[in-house]
């Protein structure tokens, strides 16, 4: 797809799951070296392969690739978590900018540049996302082995590279990059429903929930979406014998029974430990920065589990 291609497509695309955080990544190799002009689907395919047989993953990683003149093309399917940060793909959409963006490199061309503005900030649109490196990341910021987010001080890949956009520390994504997003956004009209309209969340607890066109058994499947996925966090509308609305605006229902309802919060302190169980006897098995938002599924004495994992914060130190 063109840009304007794309903020057509991404506009009129209807997707489930809730998206609160767009990564930003490097291909690293292939780079610029690799690509020709006109060989976008045989680079993809090539990545493609390399993560289906040489990662062992279902598909590819990405959900679009940019490439040097611009051009975007889709990759994973947007009902599918991404396979791109260890540890932090869940409710994620991946970026893959063909290239390597590391000093002395690749030099990003004038429209792969646009694009990767742009893409961000009609994501950003698409999703009420606010533009901050919370809802905007990084893989350099997560540490390899244990995917925490230590915004790479150590054990780190470079990427999206060390020249992207002027660095790839917190610091350059605020000053460099962060700023353009905002700018784009400035220009760009509003569409989203506000997250004021959003009666609750749900978790999909099936391996496929079906998205139907009443709340019914017996009614047809919904045309113009996919089917939600295990583990996705689906925005719910409106109730109705059984059946969750996850479409503000179209009649789309998906049955509850398959569903466990979940609460949105955000950490309020700089840094909140995550825990294996339900208590501070329990081990340490990471932490979470301020600001991070989460979602929660289940609460035992004060301390609260997060959906479809088996860590537990405590509640305290939680804003709902």
């Amino acid at each position: 797809m063109s840009r304007d291609e794309f903020k057509t497509y991404i506009r009129e695309t209807r997707i489930a799951r809730t998206i609160l955080c767009i990564q930003q990544h490097h291909t690293w190799n292939p780079d610029y070296s690799h690509f020709n002009g006109s060989n976008h689907f045989e680079r993809q395919l090539a990545m493609r392969n390399h993560h289906v047989s040489i990662n062992g993953w279902q598909d590819i990683g990405q959900h679009f690739t940019v490439f040097p003149d611009g051009t975007i093309l889709t990759g994973r399917s947007l009902e599918k978590t991404p396979a791109c940060i260890f540890g932090n793909n869940a409710n994620s959409i991946c970026l893959e900018h063909f290239g390597n963006f590391d000093k002395n490199e690749d030099q990003m061309t004038t429209d792969q540049r646009l694009t990767i503005i742009k893409i961000t900030a009609w994501l950003c649109e698409k999703f009420n996302l606010p533009v901050n490196p919370f809802s905007i990341v990084y893989h350099h910021w997560f540490d390899l082995g244990t995917g925490e987010r230590n915004n790479g001080t150590g054990n780190n890949k470079s990427c999206p590279g060390s020249d992207f956009f002027g660095g790839n520390s917190v610091e350059s994504c605020l000053s460099n990059f962060l700023p353009l997003v905002v700018q784009e956004i400035g220009t760009a009209t509003q569409v989203t429903p506000s997250i004021s309209s959003i009666l609750k969340y749900a978790v999909v607890t099936a391996p496929i929930l079906n998205i139907r066109v009443s709340p019914s058994s017996s009614s047809a499947k919904a045309p113009d979406r996919k089917s939600a996925r295990l583990g996705a966090i689906l925005r719910v509308y409106d109730v109705a014998g059984g059946w969750l609305k996850i479409s503000n605006s179209q009649s789309h229902w998906i049955y509850g029974r398959y569903t466990s309802e979940v609460t949105r919060a955000t950490v309020s302190v700089d840094a909140l430990r995550l825990r294996s169980g339900p208590g501070s006897e329990y081990s340490i098995v990471g932490s979470l920065p301020k600001s991070e938002e989460v979602f929660i599924s289940q609460e035992v004495n004060g301390w609260c589990k997060l959906a479809m994992e088996d860590k537990w914060l405590s509640k305290q130190f939680l804003d709902f």
